[in-house]
């Protein structure tokens, strides 16, 4: 039997034990590259499926982002700042709230919170509301003043329904209306006026007009500048020249 198996051996045939071998070698190695493609298959298809999901939500923000931006062409062009000043009112009036629950001032709290930075720029922004620019003209001028006074009026609501008490509806006056002469100012009124007519004498006396041109006088300048600047050195050294400048004009300076 040995002999036989031998033979078997010598001529290239392959016994029982040795086939169920070689088989089992050949299926290993099938077996494990199909299960990497398999997973090379599951891994292209996750990231496929990652691609998609991120192609969707880009398309979604993408409209989102232009239905929102079509909102903001069809508001007014001033609804940003209208928006910020009306997100301020309601901190303000929630910060209210919270004094008031507090029993604080809230002037006072405000004011502790300010910076003096913050405070100067705002006193700056006040005096630039109503700058002088200058006269322009006489209806400019009129128009600044009438502004100037009715800003310092404070009306004087118990005058006011006392009045309305007195004259009823001829205290708003018509085209037809005839009240010339028959109301008479208050001797307060009067004062008020007197001392507001005293302030703008006193403050027109400190004006400085502009001095007319003079003819006759000498010419010892070459230019606008140069007349100001003779101006300001006979201002302050005219009194040390004076005698100097005569004896030039008569000629019998040494």
């Amino acid at each position: 039997m040995a002999a036989a198996v031998s033979s078997l051996s010598s001529l290239g045939i392959p016994d029982g034990d040795g086939g169920s071998s070689s088989e089992e070698e050949e299926a290993g190695p099938s077996s494990a590259a199909a299960a990497a493609a398999e997973q090379r298959r599951e891994e292209r298809l996750r990231r496929f499926r990652e691609l998609h999901m991120k192609r969707y939500e880009a398309c979604k923000l993408n409209s989102q982002e232009v239905v929102e931006e079509d909102k903001r062409l069809k508001l007014p062009p001033n609804w940003e700042a209208k928006k910020a000043r009306l997100e301020w009112e309601l901190k303000v009036q929630e910060k209210k709230k919270e004094c008031a629950a507090r029993g604080e001032d809230y002037e006072r709290v405000k004011l502790l919170e300010i910076s003096a930075e913050d405070a100067e720029r705002w006193e700056r922004k006040k005096k630039k509301k109503n700058p002088d620019l200058g006269f322009s003209d006489y209806a400019a001028a009129q128009l600044r003043q009438y502004q100037r006074l009715t800003r310092q009026i404070k009306p004087d609501l118990e005058q006011y329904e006392k009045l309305k008490e007195q004259y009823g509806e001829a205290l708003y006056p018509t085209s037809d209306s005839l009240l010339h002469g028959t109301h008479v100012p208050s001797k307060d009124g009067v004062d008020r006026m007197v001392a507001d007519l005293e302030k703008q004498i006193e403050k027109r006396e400190k004006y400085s007009r502009r001095r007319p041109y003079n003819d006759d006088a000498d010419i010892d300048y070459i230019n606008e500048r140069n007349a100001k600047f003779n101006q300001k050195a006979e201002r302050f050294y005219g009194k040390y020249t004076a005698e100097i400048k005569q004896n030039l004009e008569r000629g019998t300076a040494v």
